[in-house]
């Protein structure tokens, strides 16, 4: 039997989660495919937090449009959502009378994109800002800001399906077919038959393209390369700092990010690769991070180091077909009715991807009208953070609930409570990486060498899976094949 819906999206990363939150806005029922075992197993969780101000996008662009109306929209959805953000500023530093001459001409754009509060500045006002920071100049940039990419994320996913989105993981679409009056989808297993296809696919999105029958795609899969750095060192770092970035290497330099939870990232790299899920680090990658951020924060050494990690881009332009290539957010009526199709949609869609969503909906509303659904809760609260309370708060929450007078992952001071709410939330956990992502846990100096375990044993008792179909974070990353030790 098909499942029957009026829309389907197909991904679950922020911008899937994000048109399947703005959609439930609206009577219609909402079918959201994910072919990862839970949310945040990709792109969505592997980026730098940043809230881009929009002058790093060609004028006129989908890109530089709706990057600055996500910037200029934030403060509302953080507080809807929950979502921890801060509006820090950004300076992007320079040495050299070229950098100067480059550093205008993007204070120029950004300007031309409507993105507001630019200054030049000197070497005495980058010291007043970040003190640790080394720059003769600097474009200061007073909207940008730094946000949890996990949290937004989970935020939009857990808003859409209180209101109603239906949410289906471990969902590859593996065929779509074109009838009448609706598509056709296998996935998982199943077949779901709806009016509306929306391919947020990302990495995967030209192969949806190409089975929804638009042609002519191809995703070029960019990795970059990260050092996340020991909170200690977080206080040297209140804002992002970025070297002048070089458009004729394809990327923005090494970047320093502060992240709303007092961590440092150093990267990202810029690496077009064959693999589309390789995650890889590499030896020869972390050395040029740790050069090139020691040209702007001379105060890397390795002590600070807790973890390495990547991310992949899905790109539309290669290294050697070159270029520049915008969002692709569209419509083709006459390959595919009822479908809006999303390609290419890189940084700065963790930025953009609320008014993405409303441009998907606009595309739609061009065909039927959609009526309000009257239900419709724009509130979502995340788990609270027992580590952030009062002494005396602490004491009250422990009264109330005794979980939280225990100890999980001792790092980031997280309790029993918050990992059950994690595995208890309205899209439940079901990876250690999910627990990771929805409460801290396993984030901290040791990363998870004192608490993984004790996750993996919350985790099988809630769900019922065995050890040996626990899953790390995506399909394939099983920890157990067997008993560890004797009974």
């Amino acid at each position: 039997m098909n499942r029957l819906f009026d829309l389907v999206i197909i991904g679950a990363g922020v911008i899937g989660s994000a048109i399947a939150r703005e959609l439930s806005r609206y009577r219609l029922k909402i079918g959201v495919l994910e072919r990862g075992p839970d949310l945040l197993g990709g792109t969505s969780a592997r980026n730098s937090g940043v809230l881009h101000a929009g002058f790093n996008n060609e004028p006129g662009s989908k890109m530089a449009r709706f990057c600055v109306e996500g910037n200029r929209a934030f403060d509302r959805i953080a507080a809807e959502l929950d979502v921890p953000y801060k509006r820090t500023g950004k300076l992007i530093v320079g040495f050299t009378a070229d950098d100067y001459d480059r550093l205008l001409a993007l204070k120029a754009r950004g300007e031309q994109n409507g993105a507001p509060g630019f200054e030049m500045v000197g070497r005495e006002r980058i010291r007043e800002l970040a003190p640790a920071v080394e720059g003769e100049f600097a474009l200061y940039s007073g909207s940008t800001g730094i946000l949890s990419p996990f949290q937004y994320t989970l935020g939009l996913a857990e808003n859409a399906a209180k209101n109603g989105a239906e949410f289906f993981f471990s969902h590859p679409v593996t065929e779509i077919t074109r009838t009448k009056d609706s598509w056709l989808l296998a996935a998982g297993g199943e077949q779901f038959e709806t009016r509306w296809v929306v391919n947020a696919a990302g990495l995967f999105a030209d192969r949806i393209s190409d089975m929804l029958g638009i042609p002519g795609y191809e995703i070029y899969p960019c990795r970059g390369e990260y050092f996340l750095l020991d909170p200690r060192l977080g206080p040297m770092l209140p804002l992002p700092a970025y070297p002048v970035p070089n458009y004729k290497t394809g990327g923005l330099g090494i970047h320093l990010t502060p992240t709303v939870d007092g961590n440092i990232m150093v990267g990202p790299s810029n690496e077009y690769i064959d693999g589309r899920e390789d995650y890889a680090v590499t030896q020869k990658v972390m050395d040029l991070l740790i050069a090139d951020g020691s040209r702007i924060f001379p105060h890397l050494k390795r002590e600070f180091f807790i973890r390495n990690f990547s991310g992949i881009r899905p790109k539309l332009s290669g290294k050697k077909t070159g270029g520049y290539h915008d969002f692709v957010i569209e419509r083709r009526d006459d390959l595919a009715p009822r479908a809006v199709n999303l390609v290419g949609i890189e940084s700065p869609g963790l930025t953009a991807a609320l008014p993405i969503a409303h441009e998907v909906i606009r595309l739609i509303r061009e065909i039927e009208p959609l009526e309000q659904n009257p239900f419709f809760d724009p509130i979502r609260r995340r788990i609270p953070s027992f580590r952030d309370k009062t002494p005396e708060q602490q004491a009250e929450l422990i009264r109330q609930n005794p979980d939280y007078g225990e100890i999980i992952c001792r790092c980031e001071t997280i309790t029993k409570a918050e990992v059950l709410a994690a595995l208890r939330s309205p899209l439940p956990a079901r990876t250690l990486t999910g627990v990771k992502y929805r409460c801290r846990a396993m984030m901290g100096r040791c990363q998870g060498g004192y608490c993984q375990t004790r996750l993996a044993d919350l985790l099988m008792a809630e769900t019922g899976l065995s050890r040996e179909e626990l899953l790390y974070s995506r399909e394939g990353s099983w920890l157990f094949t067997g008993e560890v030790h004797p009974q």
